[in-house]
């Protein structure tokens, strides 16, 4: 399972997924960005582009339109996938929002920073709520939750209370999930990403605000190499873990940043 599976990590971490054969939910507030990214798979597969691909893997492809902020959305989504599949895996906790950029702390509205928390923290906890009780259950038992952390993890952009926050929070969420899964074979690991070339990093082509107070053109990675790296994480039997991995562009302002 993929949340936010309609763009940007969500959409390259599915496609390669399918590409390598696996049955994946596409989760996404909106469904046509989730038909496309099903499409795309469809696509890729009938034009021959991987010797890794298998035949029907497009057809499994389950789309369920789900605001990961919404309880009810999210039992209905993982009550789609066990319908369908039978057990699960695998969750790719990938949901979250930047908010409002560029807001001085004192001017954030109340309901911006709180819509960041609930998409980034409180929707990571729902999913991977949901992603225990299902494979606690299963037989076999256990399976794997990989949380999109953020650079932010570590180190805050200016301007950025809500997400930052949010992101060190999910560091504690990783930690704890990590901890109370090992009875119940459920490793959880998480990856901290840095500049990969998607719409939400397109300002830094253009100049994004450093700690200095200046506008900097920051370099960019491919976002094909970060789902890469989560398919790497997604594929280790279940008696290792990538507890954190950090893949950024190298030569991103993070060592040093400010």
């Amino acid at each position: 399972m993929v949340t936010g599976a309609g763009s940007g990590i969500g959409r390259a971490v599915a496609l390669e997924l399918l590409r390598a054969g696996w049955s994946v939910t596409l989760a996404g507030r909106r469904e046509e960005p989730l038909r496309e990214t099903a499409d795309l798979a469809a696509a890729r597969q009938s034009d021959g582009v991987s010797p890794l691909e298998t035949p029907g893997s497009a057809v499994r492809a389950l789309c369920v339109r789900t605001d990961v902020t919404v309880p009810d959305d999210v039992a209905a989504l993982f009550a789609a996938a066990h319908d369908r599949f039978g057990r699960l895996d695998l969750l790719f906790n990938n949901a979250g929002t930047f908010g409002p950029g560029g807001v001085p702390v004192e001017e954030l509205p109340y309901e911006a920073w709180r819509h960041v928390v609930d998409t980034n923290l409180n929707g990571a906890f729902l999913c991977a709520q949901a992603a225990f009780r299902l494979m606690k259950e299963q037989e076999p038992q256990g399976g794997r939750i990989i949380n999109n952390g953020s650079i932010s993890a570590h180190a805050p952009r200016p301007l950025s209370v809500a997400y930052t926050a949010t992101k060190h929070a999910l560091t504690g969420l990783t930690k704890s999930l990590s901890l109370d899964g090992r009875p119940h074979r459920i490793a959880v690991g998480q990856i901290d990403i840095g500049n990969a070339a998607t719409d939400m990093t397109e300002r830094m082509r253009s100049g994004i605000l450093q700690a200095n107070g200046e506008l900097a053109v920051e370099p960019v990675m491919d976002v094909a190499d970060v789902a890469r790296t989560v398919r790497h994480m997604a594929e280790l039997p279940l008696e290792a873990n990538v507890q954190f991995a950090t893949v950024l562009a190298t030569a991103m302002p993070y060592v040093g940043r400010g």
